[in-house]
């Protein structure tokens, strides 16, 4: 997903103007518009007194509110805590009460908060492109309702700083015992995996090309996508390792791991995200929602990282 966007929002690249007319816009090519000031409104949402301003062209009012990415919330001043909540192994029904706000609320907030997120990653990847040149790549799995429909989560992280470069999630067949339980109750379930790894790897190659290294295990999927997508880059596999008890099964035992940075980013997504837990009553109902609850992670995740980068 390359330049996400939000609906119902008016951004506008001047930083002021009309969002009721073009004048004033610089793809309009009209000169800026007059504006006087008429009145203030009081917004009890955060107790703040905004100033409204009248356009002299199409006679309607308008405010700096008019631009915010929150306008017409009622809650918004829970939006930062409960990014925090839901970043921290929360699970949303104990963050609505905690908030002392309805279930329903925290579901419409976690999907305006990902837009946020998506946009905040999409710049993140901008400013940062320099430093991508060694990649590790491998997948997590979880379920939607049950476990006889699994779900392949794709990551790709840079090996260096352990920043999170993107993130998939898509459906695949079940593996073992479930695999004859799962075609006779559900039918049978497409394998979505290559078309989000390739998917994932130009996400990555939209930002830069210049990429010297990949490393991922040994699955046979991996090589003919990296060198469709990086046919530079040098693909450098290693054997999969048996997991450790700690990490819920996303660390490996021994001393050192060839792919540390993406298990221990795998883990801290396990221990963060409540979805993706372990032997837990949060389950996810719709892949879309565990996509959407995962990039408010990888935002804080990647906000914690550049923090240290700081000289």
């Amino acid at each position: 997903m390359l330049k996400p966007q939000l609906r119902h929002v008016k951004f506008d690249s001047t930083g002021f103007s009309c969002p009721h007319c073009s004048l004033g816009r610089r793809d309009s090519g009209l000169p800026p518009g007059r504006f006087v000031r008429h009145g203030y409104y009081y917004r009890s949402s955060d107790r703040a007194s905004i100033t409204r301003f009248r356009c002299l062209a199409c006679k309607r009012s308008f405010s700096h509110a008019s631009y915010h990415p929150c306008l017409h919330q009622k809650k918004r001043q829970i939006n930062t805590t409960l990014w925090r909540l839901l970043c921290s192994s929360m699970k949303m029904r104990r963050a609505a009460d905690m908030l002392g706000v309805n279930r329903k609320t925290v579901a419409r907030k976690a999907r305006f908060l990902s837009a946020i997120a998506r946009l905040e990653h999409h710049e993140l990847l901008k400013t940062q492109a320099h430093r991508l040149k060694k990649l590790q790549l491998d997948e997590m799995e979880s379920f939607e309702h049950t476990k006889c429909k699994p779900l392949s989560i794709p990551l790709i992280v840079d090996q260096e700083t352990r920043l999170i470069l993107a993130l998939g999630v898509c459906q695949m067949p079940a593996k073992g015992p479930l695999a004859e339980i799962s075609r006779r109750k559900y039918g049978p379930r497409p394998n979505e995996r290559v078309p989000a790894l390739r998917s994932l790897l130009r996400d990555v190659r939209y930002y830069t090309d210049q990429i010297e290294s990949i490393r991922s295990d040994s699955h046979p999927y991996y090589p003919p996508l990296i060198k469709e997508v990086f046919p530079k880059a040098v693909h450098d596999t290693v054997k999969s390792r048996r997991a450790a008890s700690t990490g819920q099964g996303e660390l490996k035992k021994g001393r050192w791991d060839p792919i540390f940075s993406l298990n221990h980013t795998a883990a801290m997504f396990r221990d963060n995200v409540s979805r993706l837990v372990r032997r837990t009553w949060a389950t996810t109902k719709r892949r879309d929602r565990l996509g959407d609850h995962m990039y408010l992670y990888v935002v804080w995740h990647n906000r914690k990282i550049l923090e240290t980068l700081r000289p």
